[in-house]
């Protein structure tokens, strides 16, 4: 039992260095790409996210996930994917990198109760609640109530972020984060009606934060 325990702890910290060093490796290139310019809807959102929460962007492409890194550059992100992404040769990168897989069209306890012990465990948990790609017309979509419900288990925030889409891969990479929302103020028990408005709410959040990346 002993061992066990040993093994996953130089399993973590192993991953946890893979991670570290890509990441501060790729820094100043991600930067200079990027050319980052971040937006606050406020005060509150300037501080730096702390303990467990998740993270929900709007999806524009697969450059996405470097974005958000870049967005949120002093935290180690685990992003939900699909699972098909842990098939095949890029499987190692997924694992190593802390990416935890779902499989959007059958949420699984399984996968529920794991994304809810990262948020337990203090990590940031990033995903992307459309569950696809925008098609470009700079619509997004309704956001998935599976969200609200990981945070409500967890009672960790939810903290929304807008990724600007570029024209051209030249231009800045412009970020309007938001405040983190409290799940708690709906209580202990909640009815599928709240859970849906709250992620309504969300949804209404995500498109004022796209009002401002829009007006800067």
């Amino acid at each position: 039992m002993k061992n066990n325990q040993t093994n996953k702890a130089r399993l973590f910290a192993f991953k946890n260095f893979i991670y570290d060093f890509v990441k501060v490796t790729a820094a100043i290139p991600t930067f200079i790409m990027c050319r980052p310019k971040y937006l606050y809807s406020s005060k509150e959102a300037k501080k730096r996210i702390r303990g467990g929460a998740i993270a929900i962007a709007n999806h524009n492409g697969f450059f996405d996930p470097i974005a958000l890194m870049a967005a949120i550059w002093y935290r180690r992100h685990h992003f939900v994917c699909l699972k098909q992404f842990f098939e095949g040769k890029s499987a190692w990168w997924f694992k190593q990198f802390g990416c935890i897989p779902i499989d959007k069209d059958n949420l699984d306890m399984e996968s529920f109760r794991n994304i809810v012990s990262h948020l337990n465990s203090g990590e940031l948990v990033t995903m992307f609640p459309e569950g696809h790609i925008s098609d470009g017309s700079d619509r997004i979509d309704v956001f998935k109530s599976g969200v609200v419900l990981m945070a409500v288990r967890s009672r960790k925030p939810i903290v929304p972020v807008y990724l600007k889409p570029r024209k051209h891969w030249y231009n800045r990479c412009v970020f309007a984060i938001g405040e983190a929302v409290d799940v708690n103020s709906l209580g202990q028990k909640q009815t599928f009606s709240q859970i849906d408005a709250f992620a309504e709410t969300l949804r209404d959040k995500e498109k004022e934060l796209e009002a401002l990346a829009n007006i800067k």
